[in-house]
Parts: structure tokens; sequence; C-alpha cells
């Protein structure tokens, strides 16, 4: 395998392996942003999932979006339906360059299948995906996703914007839910996640409510029960597409929110989050702007800063923070 990249010409075609999960198609959007302005004239495809695929759609760092069928491919003979799949699809999607931001053996299967000319991915790759590469760009599990996403494009050529230029997080135009009011201040919460143990328990979501009062507080997200209502809360929970909860945050004065995929697309949009992290670790996985908020283990910090905290050991303590940062 090669240790350095080589691109004797600009791609024509440009496939960009990055299926799941809603988090990492959002840290890949500045990599891919960054390969649109360098090769314009390139067609760009972007194999997701479904359910992913309208932060994909009428966006403008991507040509053509294709749809990878994970439901599919559960169970014991997954792998080898996945496959068979794999196998047909490649013929008509055969690209100049392949690049694997999945980093898994289903996603380096399907890139080499895929490969015209050049297929490349990243040195921490699992499950022997990266013996299926021409080469790896060397990146470390301690960076933030988006720096590890970006250093693959970098070893392309392909310039990055350096601090404090700004990186491109290109989502597409969406519009409110139906009913909803944007014209007074609001905070959107989001306290629940599928990760295990990342979620607010009902009770935290109460106190943090109350303890915001009499600011507006909006509930989103997907959720199986809901807090009791409380005068200052709009409860839009499993009320929103995916692109109505974009235009939502979008709105947002600022975002509170748990470790998942929308504290990603709020920190897309603005700096303007406080993340909630339990085990997880910010810096590799927390809102990238240096200057969003993060509250773990008792302090509030930025993630560009850590050592700079403020001790906030419960939820009361954060909800005052918060509240001196309203208008």
């Amino acid at each position: 395998m090669r240790t350095a990249f080589q691109l004797p010409e600009p791609p024509g075609t440009i496939l960009i392996l990055k299926p799941s999960s809603l988090g990492d198609v959002i840290h890949t959007l500045p990599a891919v942003a960054a390969l649109r302005r360098h090769w314009p004239k390139a067609r760009i495809r972007w194999l997701v999932n479904p359910e992913w695929a309208p932060l994909l759609q009428h966006n403008p760092v991507v040509d053509e979006v294709l749809l990878f069928p994970r439901p599919k491919f559960r169970g014991p003979l997954g792998p080898l339906r996945m496959l068979s799949w794999a196998r047909s699809f490649a013929p008509a999607h055969k690209a100049d360059l392949v690049l694997d931001f999945q980093c898994l053996l289903r996603s380096a299967v399907i890139g080499r299948l895929c490969r015209r000319a050049h297929f490349y991915g990243l040195s921490d790759a699992r499950e022997g995906a990266r013996f299926f590469y021409d080469a790896a760009a060397p990146v470390r599990r301690s960076q933030h996703a988006v720096d590890r996403y970006l250093a693959l494009v970098r070893a392309l050529g392909v310039p990055v914007p350096q601090p404090p230029a700004p990186l491109e997080w290109t989502l597409p135009p969406s519009s409110l839910p139906a009913g909803f009011e944007c014209s007074k201040p609001f905070i959107a919460l989001h306290p629940f996640s599928r990760g295990q143990g990342k979620s607010l328990s009902l009770n935290e979501v109460t106190l943090l409510c109350k303890a915001l009062a009499p600011a507006r507080i909006v509930l989103l997200g997907r959720a199986d029960t809901a807090p009791a209502p409380l005068p200052n809360v709009e409860n839009w929970l499993n009320r929103t597409s995916l692109p109505e909860l974009t235009a939502v945050l979008r709105h947002a004065t600022w975002t509170i929110s748990v470790d998942s995929g929308p504290m990603h697309i709020a920190a897309a949009l603005s700096p303007r989050v406080l993340a909630l992290h339990t085990w997880s670790d910010p810096q590799k996985v927390g809102p990238y702007p240096a200057q969003a908020w993060v509250w773990k283990d008792g302090a509030l910090f930025q993630r560009g800063t850590p050592e700079r905290h403020i001790e906030a050991r419960n939820l009361t303590k954060v909800a005052a923070w918060m509240a001196k940062q309203m208008p």
C-alpha cells in the first residue's frame, strides 16, 4: 500500500462513503465542501443511509445522493446480502476518486468495488478496512472527528481553511414546521439521545426547564415519553422532520443538547451551543466550534480552552449560567 496520495489529474467523479451516523455526516461536511471548492467541475456523489439523506439533498456540495439500505443487511446473513448489493451497486457508480470516511469493512468493500483509479481512507480504519485502500491519511484517535476527516482531503492537496478562518458547514435550505412561532427568542433543548447513558432523565428535563423559566424553551428530538407540561415549555418532541428540526435550530437563540446528532447540527449553524456530556469525550465528539460550551464533570468550559472553566455542579447552576447568556 502506498504511503503518499498521488492524483496525476483532477478527478471527474468523486464518491463519498459516509452512510452514518447523523453527527458523523455533519462532521464530514467541511471536508466535502473543501473538495467542492478545489475541484468545482467534479461530480460528487455521497452514499448515505436514507434517514440522513435530507441533509444532503439540495445541498450545493453534493451532486447526487445515493442511498445505502442499511436495514436490509441486519441479521446473520446480512454481510452476504450487503456483498451482493455492493456488487450490483458498483458498476453504475464507479468513481475516479473514492473516499472512505466511514472506515469499516463494509464501506471498504464498497469503495474497492467502486474504485476506478484511486481509493483512500484513514489510518485508524477498523475491521481491516485499511488493507483495501491505495493509501491512508495519518490521523490520531484523539483528534476531533472533524479534524480527522479534514486530514483525508488535506492528504490530497486540497486546501482547508486554517483558524481563525471558519470552516464551511453547508446545509440545505429548510422550512419551519407548520405553526412554529420564531418571532420570540427561545432556547432549543434536545435532552434525549439514542446513545447509551447520554440522555437526561425526565426529572432532569423538568428541573432544567423550571430553572430556566421564564425563558421560552422548545423541546426537540425523539422520545417515547415526555415531561409534564410547563408554562414556559413548548413540546415539539416527535413533531419535526430532520429538515424542520434544522430550521428550528437555525432560529434558536441558544441550543442546549446532550451529545447527539442534533447537537452537531446546531454547532454547524452557530457557536451558541451548550453540549451536555456524560461519559463521551467532548474533545473528540463535542461541538466543534472553539466558542461552543460544554458541561461535563460539574464544570462549564469552551472546547477550545478547557483549562478555563466555570464551576457548575448541577443543572440548576447550569441554568443560572445560561440565563445570563440570554438577551
